[in-house]
């Protein structure tokens, strides 16, 4: 049956309605991934400026990061930086620093008070830090000695894959078993009475001279608040063994 013409005026209308609220939402949408993509760029030039500041240990302020990377984003120059500033810290290991709040001043140092940053002395190559603390860390979680394949395994999550070249890396087995236990930051040792022969990694004499379980443990809570009960646990571990060494 043919429907009454109030109702299919009123079905037009309410389609008219839908199309214009549709279409409103997907130029919003459109907008909002455009920005977002805007601003993510940005970040990764940011990051970019930052590295080259580092490899020439060189201090920068805010108003040269606004003017010669932020530029017409500068409204969101807050987010923009934390971005920046976490991947530093997480991939390179390398920490923002204010040191002078009137002129809003930072510098780029080695997280951890580390004194190592994988780089050759030409400056080529990437700082691999970032690494280094995430193996502090899971060593830390393993109860101060982590099973070899459990490092693999959280490598593997990461995109770092034994005998597979990485970007920032390099050849990974050969950075964690012969460069940071040369640099003394690493132990490789096969785990006791192990049969077949099982390996297994603990800090090094250079981890524990210049960083402390308990500045792990800060960063550690830092970056990862999204377990509470590994945390936890982590906490009285790390705490304790402190004082023990005390």
């Amino acid at each position: 049956m043919a429907a009454p013409a109030w109702s299919q005026s009123e079905d037009e209308g309410f389609s008219s309605q839908n199309e214009q609220e549709t279409s409103s939402r997907e130029d919003s949408e459109d907008s909002e991934s455009s920005l977002h993509d805007a601003l993510y760029l940005k970040m990764t030039e940011l990051v970019e400026f930052l590295l080259l500041k580092y490899h020439a240990k060189q201090p920068t302020t805010k108003a040269e990061m606004l003017s010669r990377v932020i530029k017409e984003h500068q409204d969101h120059f807050p987010e923009i930086f934390s971005l920046a500033s976490e991947f530093m810290q997480l991939i390179f290991g390398i920490d923002v620093k204010e040191v002078d709040p009137s002129n809003l001043t930072y510098v780029l140092v080695t997280t951890l008070g580390l004194t190592y940053d994988g780089m050759v002395s030409n400056g080529q190559s990437m700082p691999n830090t970032g690494l280094l603390v995430m193996l502090l860390r899971l060593i830390l979680a393993e109860g101060d000695c982590a099973p070899e394949e459990n490092v693999w395994e959280a490598l593997n999550v990461m995109g770092v894959h034994d005998g597979k070249e990485h970007w920032i890396y390099g050849e990974p087995r050969e950075l964690l078993t012969k460069v940071w236990v040369q640099e003394e930051y690493l132990e490789y040792q096969q785990v006791p009475n192990s049969d077949p022969a099982r390996y297994q990694f603990l800090w090094g004499s250079r981890a524990h001279a210049e960083t402390t379980k308990s500045k792990v443990l800060e960063t550690f809570l830092r970056d990862y608040r999204r377990d509470p009960n590994f945390v936890s646990y982590l906490s009285e571990e790390a705490m304790s063994d402190e004082e023990e060494g005390a």
